[in-house]
């Protein structure tokens, strides 16, 4: 049997390998200078308390809102801030929307984050989480940064320190999204920087109060609102294995108040099963993703993952991401909005694209059930993948409610339209611009006859 220190050696040295490999992969090195943009990661010292020698740099976009928001982004194990300011898309998602990215580094350069201590598991108890304070504070005092609009996320390490800091800080965190993490408390030792065996291996396992309970002990008095999360994990996660994710979400759903039974279960990206946990209004309040397939890499450069936590924590621009919107659904391409032919109500109807007129006919409402309806002369339809259809070119029709995947809709981050069964998008047939064009499914692609806008 492994000793402790060598266990955590040889995890921490397969951490190294996997990142150097999704550098490699990604055309980036471990650490790595983003190329143009660099004189824009500043370097930052005395920022404040800081009892563990932390690190900041801090990303202004030229973009920056008024009074911007700010995520802290955590590193994982072997890794930095520059190197994760580098290796993900967060950087370009605040050039496009406007909020600011604090990258933090570990001292010494590479560790782990402290997430197994007593002090770093308590409110304001030391360790690496006040120095992390010390920087969301000194951003907002000295670079305008919204304290209502602050989140957080992170990979690995950065994961289970995502989810400590929403355990330690419930008041200062609107939302966090922890890629590739383990439940708060689950890595305790009692130590600094400590190793837990059992809990990368997805061993521990507990109740949902039980967990919950550990997340209200971190700061015992506090009894206000409590930030959304967001959790991420691959199934082929051999450093911290996937069970971790399920413990995560018994957490979480547990301290949020929202049943143990996902609200809704979908696929918006091949191979992404997303479950979503929602309150009584509607209000996603936890929601988890498992890539399959996925190793210890997320998340992945050129993806979509930064993007869809970066819309689950309103940075976008979008807000909260609730169902419940209802009028026209524009098609971006074509300038024109999704139609009812002739108002028909006669089922297997192809929908088209038309004229925006702002009648019942192009009406829509996406619900807390993800469909997308419409109703006509009292007769309330469903959007539809005509057959339960999964091929490009599946006819998008209207049909009778019936509760189905092919009548399930995505509403997504980047504007497109995807159908829970299939995963495939919305799509003006050959990117018409013409009045009737019809609308079908096709493989995502990127092009603006795939891109709606809702309302």
């Amino acid at each position: 049997m492994l000793r402790p220190h060598s266990f955590k050696a040889r995890l921490r040295n397969r951490l190294l390998a996997v990142l150097l490999a999704v550098g490699a992969a990604l055309g980036v090195g471990l650490p790595a200078a983003a190329p143009a943009a660099a004189a824009s990661l500043i370097p930052i010292t005395g920022f404040g308390t800081n009892p563990t020698n932390l690190q900041m740099s801090l990303y202004v976009p030229s973009s920056a809102k008024a009074n911007p928001p700010i995520l802290l982004a955590l590193h994982g194990c072997q890794g930095s801030g520059p190197y994760l300011y580098s290796s993900t898309d967060f950087a370009s998602l605040a050039d496009r929307y406007g909020f600011l990215v604090i990258y933090p580094s570990t001292s010494p350069n590479g560790s782990c984050w402290d997430v197994s201590s007593d002090q770093a598991l308590t409110r304001n108890g030391g360790s690496d989480p006040v120095g992390l304070m010390s920087m969301i504070t000194y951003t907002e005092q000295h670079y305008g940064g919204n304290p209502n609009a602050v989140y957080v996320t992170g990979e690995s390490s950065g994961g289970m320190m995502t989810n400590v800091m929403l355990a330690d800080y419930p008041d200062v965190f609107k939302a966090g999204a922890a890629f590739m993490g383990v439940p708060y408390h689950c890595f305790y030792t009692g130590s600094v920087r400590g190793w837990n065996g059992p809990c990368a291996g997805g061993q521990v396992s507990m109740t949902p109060q039980q967990w919950g309970d550990l997340v209200r002990n971190a700061d015992p008095g506090y009894t206000g609102p409590r930030p959304r999360m967001q959790l991420w994990h691959g199934t082929a996660d051999t450093t911290l294995n996937f069970n971790n994710l399920a413990e995560e979400a018994k957490q979480w759903t547990n301290v949020l108040g929202v049943g143990q039974t996902p609200s809704s279960t979908d696929t918006p990206v091949a191979n992404w099963n997303r479950a979503r946990y929602a309150n009584s209004s509607g209000t996603v309040q936890v929601e988890t993703y498992g890539i399959v397939g996925a190793g210890h890499q997320l998340p992945v450069q050129g993806t979509p993952m930064a993007a869809y936590a970066i819309h689950f924590m309103g940075l976008d621009g979008g807000g909260t991401p609730t169902p419940g919107g209802t009028g026209p659904l524009h098609a971006v391409g074509a300038g024109k909005c999704l139609d009812d032919p002739g108002s028909t109500t006669t089922p297997g109807t192809q929908q088209q694209t038309y004229s925006c007129s702002g009648a019942a006919n192009q009406t829509w409402t996406h619900t807390s059930s993800q469909q997308l309806t419409l109703t006509l002369g009292g007769a309330t339809l469903c959007l539809d993948a005509n057959g339960r259809g999964t091929t490009n070119g599946t006819k998008a029709i209207v049909w009778s409610c019936n509760g189905q995947t092919n009548q399930q809709w995505n509403l997504n981050s980047d504007g497109t339209v995807t159908n829970a069964l299939s995963g495939l998008c919305l799509d003006v047939t050959a990117a018409s611009t013409a009045d009737g064009a019809p609308v079908e499914l096709w493989s995502c692609n990127g092009g603006s006859n795939q891109r709606w806008t809702l309302g």
